[in-house]
């Protein structure tokens, strides 16, 4: 039987060990085009390797990993996966602090060109408007000529998803935004995501079910338990499994 169509990361049966201890375990997860998808799961369920083997940072023992169904990761470095178009924002905001938040997507745009020479080119027209683009859409055009370092701790957060965007990436992934967030700027940072939902494929790591709900309404949700893939549904079906409950919310099924 084929398989349907689906946006990388294709997987099969992926496997990671690490001095013995099986991080990740037959994991098989497929991504539709376009779409967002939210990982939860326990601490020590797998999510960070499951980033860092998609990103290249770690190599699998065993299995496949194909993005755009002809792209085979496994044998690129994680440059060549970034330029492929899959893009990595980390839970703490890694932004150049002591550039302006006009000058970090600068930067972005440049691709394989030097800080230098990125910061002194001669901006073209269409880089302007881009970066303009992006600006409006992160919600940051007022905060355009501050350094990112003087920024509050959701708009670095934002200017990072900001620049992903400015690289042109087609997967975005995104390891717990509302970390540390306000319950406003949490907010905010789902009503961007879900902007963005459609136009790039979207996995999105994270902790808070509240942001989990507001992000996934009518979407997958995807749970690892001991890097597996332990269920998957919309929200309320994830929320109400027994299993679910008992690994992850922390409480006992009624069945145990």
């Amino acid at each position: 039987m084929n398989e349907p169509e689906t946006f990388p990361p294709r997987r099969r049966s992926l496997n990671k060990s690490f001095s013995g201890f099986k991080a990740i375990t037959d994991l098989s997860f497929y991504l539709d085009e376009g779409e967002l998808r939210t990982v939860i799961g326990p601490n020590g369920a797998g999510k960070t390797t499951f980033l860092d083997l998609i990103t290249g940072r770690t190599k699998p023992d065993t299995g496949t990993l194909q993005f755009e169904g002809t792209h085979d990761l496994l044998h690129k470095n994680e440059y060549e996966i970034y330029r492929l178009g899959i893009g990595r924002k980390f839970q703490t905001p890694t932004v150049y602090t002591d550039h302006s938040v006009f000058e970090n997507l600068l930067l972005s745009l440049g691709g394989s060109r030097s800080v230098w020479k990125s910061l002194f080119y001669r901006l073209k027209s269409e880089d302007k408007d881009r970066i303009e683009s992006i600006l409006k859409t992160i919600n940051l055009t007022d905060r355009a000529h501050w350094k990112a370092g003087a920024l509050a701790h959701g708009q670095k957060q934002w200017l990072e998803i900001g620049m992903l965007l400015a690289q042109n990436a087609k997967l975005l992934l995104v390891d717990e935004p509302a970390a540390g967030m306000t319950d406003e700027e949490t907010h905010r940072t789902g009503e961007l995501l879900l902007s963005l939902a459609g136009k790039h494929t979207i996995v999105v790591i994270e902790h808070d079910m509240t942001f989990v709900r507001q992000i996934s309404k009518d979407r997958r949700v995807t749970v690892l338990h001991q890097g597996s893939v332990l269920c998957e549904g919309s929200v309320d079906f994830v929320q109400s499994n027994e299993r679910v409950i008992e690994v992850y919310l922390g409480r006992k099924s009624k069945a145990a």
